[in-house]
């Protein structure tokens, strides 16, 4: 019933996950999901859209909508960092970070909302490559900062608690990926299950009727999501960043 309802969703015609062979790495096959790939680059281009709109023609008098809607989302961004990171300095040069991922993570949770499409975030593999660079980029920043006090932090209290604060910091871009992923896959899911148990009629035009009485929800949901992964990362680089090195 379930493979049912996805078909006839699948407006589209996106050809299934696997479908597309990249490569090998050793014995592992590296396999391109269409679907992901497309809406990806979709959520590309509506961001850059908004960025270059919200940015045109800036005045400090009568702000248009677009540059409104981008000043909540900095004025948001900018309190979340501060709130973090009390020093101006590193505060400002890593600003344009979590902005990037709260716009692009919220715009990549909110296209799932169009009828006929789907999430980016509701494949693992988008999830696993945001936690992965938060991940860098809080190492690297850590370094950067610390210098060698970095590396200290490992053998806090203790010399033995080295193997665990070793997994606490690879656990990290586990969690990131997983909490993200896991709700906004969800969401979507729990929309194919409800879809499967209507009248085939519901299932028009990709679940176009549904999708649209499923909004509000889904609004709240991807907005929540995105500002839980934007604070959690912001959390992780003060914590590398600090004088404490915790």
């Amino acid at each position: 019933m379930l493979e049912h309802t996805e078909h006839a969703l699948n407006f589209w015609g996106f050809q299934p996950a696997g479908s597309w062979h990249w490569g090998m790495i050793g014995n592992i096959p590296i396999d391109v999901n269409p679907k992901t790939l497309i809406v990806t680059w979709l959520t590309m281009i509506l961001v850059a859209l908004f960025a270059v709109v919200a940015t045109r023609n800036l005045s400090l008098k009568k702000p248009n909508g677009i540059q409104t809607i981008f000043e909540m989302y900095y004025d948001f961004v900018v309190g979340l960092v501060k709130e973090q990171i009390s020093d101006p300095v590193k505060a400002t040069a890593f600003m344009s970070i979590p902005l990037t991922f709260f716009i692009f993570i919220l715009f990549s949770n909110l296209l799932g909302l169009i009828p006929t499409l789907t999430s980016p975030t509701a494949d693992l593999n988008t999830t696993v490559a945001f936690a992965l660079s938060t991940f860098f980029i809080f190492e690297f920043l850590g370094i950067y900062y610390q210098k060698g006090k970095f590396f200290k932090h490992f053998l806090q209290p203790f010399i033995p608690f080295l193997p665990i604060n070793i997994m606490e910091d690879l656990s990290k871009p586990i969690t990131l990926s997983f909490r993200l992923y896991g709700n906004i896959f969800a969401g979507e899911m729990l929309l194919i299950v409800i879809l499967s148990m209507m009248p085939p009629v519901i299932n028009f035009c990709g679940g176009f009727i549904l999708s649209v009485v499923w909004l509000a929800y889904s609004i709240f949901v991807g907005g929540i999501q995105a500002f839980i992964f934007t604070i959690l990362s912001t959390v992780y680089v003060a914590q590398k960043v600090s004088d404490s090195g915790h």
